[in-house]
């Protein structure tokens, strides 16, 4: 394998991007958990925007580790745009 074909993988891997996506779902959270214990502490209305956006992350995680591998296809495709 060449540099072009290891950077084309990498380049179709950050696109998948499950690493960032997570980051980002856990810090909204602690956010949005943050913001309910200073203003009340009545009903956790945060578990809402936190089940839709658990949602997302979950089809995000099945796009991402539960579909087929990177086929040779998509590494052709990613090689003949950074041309």
């Amino acid at each position: 394998m060449t540099v072009d074909h290891h950077a084309a993988i990498e380049r179709i891997e950050a696109k998948r991007g499950f690493g960032r996506h997570a980051t980002v779902y856990v810090a909204g959270n602690f956010l949005l958990v943050a913001i309910w214990a200073i203003t009340s502490r009545g009903y956790f209305w945060p578990i809402w925007p936190m089940l839709g956006w658990g949602v997302g992350l979950g089809m995000n995680y099945w796009s991402v580790f539960l579909r087929k591998p990177i086929s040779d296809d998509e590494i052709r495709r990613e090689l003949e745009k950074g041309r």
